[in-house]
């Protein structure tokens, strides 16, 4: 693969995480780049891989998934170099995220991931978003990893109904008195 394609692909990146408030997973940039046919899973790989490394992006890793989020010095090199990117391939870019703005925001909001701990009982974490901002986070001990697997799946589910539930419950309580 030649530098040029390398390195347009890695603007590409660096202009869809800045494009959007809130990090993308892996499967997201994927979506775009394999959906549009312009490079390979592989080649896109090792390109997210050279942008970490290079501190222009940072990722997240859970058990389900890698999110990443443009840093500082990811945004000072996509102003400098943004004018390298067609506007043919910066339309296909919005048009992407316009077309899946709410799908990538629903999916990037919701957080979930689990670890065993040493008392060999399982700790999940569970997290609400909206863009960029931190609504609620949950970290709940559990006796197995069934139960870790089965909290993560309905967080995924009903995460905005429990997040209603909580504020409408401590607003409440807060009133009675």
């Amino acid at each position: 693969m030649n530098t040029e394609a390398l390195t347009q692909y890695k603007l590409m990146i660096l202009y869809l995480l800045h494009s959007v408030s809130y990090p993308l997973s892996n499967s997201q940039l994927s979506g775009f780049f394999l959906d549009n046919e312009y490079t390979t899973y592989f080649t896109l790989q090792q390109c997210i891989s050279d942008l970490v490394e290079a501190h222009l992006i940072s990722s997240h890793q859970s058990r389900s998934t890698t999110r990443y989020e443009i840093s500082d010095e990811g945004k000072q090199t996509l102003q400098f170099f943004e004018n390298e990117i067609p506007s043919i391939v910066k339309d296909d870019m919005e048009q992407f995220l316009s077309k899946n703005k709410l799908r990538l925001q629903h999916e990037s909001s919701v957080y979930t991931d689990y670890s065993q701990t040493d008392k060999q009982d399982f700790s999940v974490q569970l997290e609400l978003r909206e863009s960029s901002s931190l609504l609620c986070r949950l970290d709940l001990d559990v006796p197995d990893e069934e139960i870790a697997q089965a909290i993560c799946k309905a967080w995924k589910k009903k995460s905005g109904k429990i997040y209603s539930f909580l504020l409408s419950e401590l607003v409440e309580d807060e009133e009675n008195k």
